[in-house]
């Protein structure tokens, strides 16, 4: 419990890190961002094609992904 309550306040250094102007989006800032957006974005166009592959079927009346 001791190293919650006293830990270092970081407030100040991940402001300066969100709030500078160096043109990139807020959410591509931080030491974790590539680690959690590749995968997201990865899932993301995925589900996307697959989801367009399957209505592509759909309109030629074929309603299985085989």
């Amino acid at each position: 419990m001791a190293g919650l309550v006293f830990r270092q306040n970081n407030v100040i250094e991940w402001q300066r890190l969100h709030q500078r102007h160096d043109g990139v989006r807020t959410w591509a800032k931080g030491p974790r961002a590539k680690a959690m957006l590749y995968p997201y974005f990865l899932i993301l166009g995925l589900g996307f094609t697959g989801s367009m592959y399957g209505m592509g079927r759909a309109i030629f009346g074929k309603k299985t992904w085989w």
